[in-house]
């Protein structure tokens, strides 16, 4: 594997990673949209450190992570479903 050494930045503190080639990009968006959220709940919330702004950024982005996941297996389970419609439509045709 490709590995990389990296520092990313979250909450004005660095962390050292070392990731894949490949995963240096979403890694990078990822720690950038951690402050630029952060830097949202800061405008809008009084907050007695960061460690309250991260639990609320890492609660806002478990939440959308579960909703996606919920999504992704509706979809999922919705293509089955019309999949084995074609099949039979396409079984019964032959």
């Amino acid at each position: 594997m490709d590995e990389l050494s990296i520092t990313v930045i979250i909450a004005d503190r660095p962390y050292k990673l070392t990731i894949s080639r490949t995963e240096e990009e979403a890694v990078r968006s990822a720690a950038k949209a951690i402050d630029e959220q952060m830097k949202k709940y800061a405008s809008y919330f009084q907050y007695k450190d960061k460690q309250d702004l991260l639990a609320m950024v890492a609660l806002q982005f478990a939440a959308s992570s579960v909703e996606m996941e919920s999504q992704l297996r509706f979809r999922d389970n919705e293509l089955i479903d019309k999949l084995a419609e074609i099949d039979k439509v396409l079984t019964e045709a032959l």
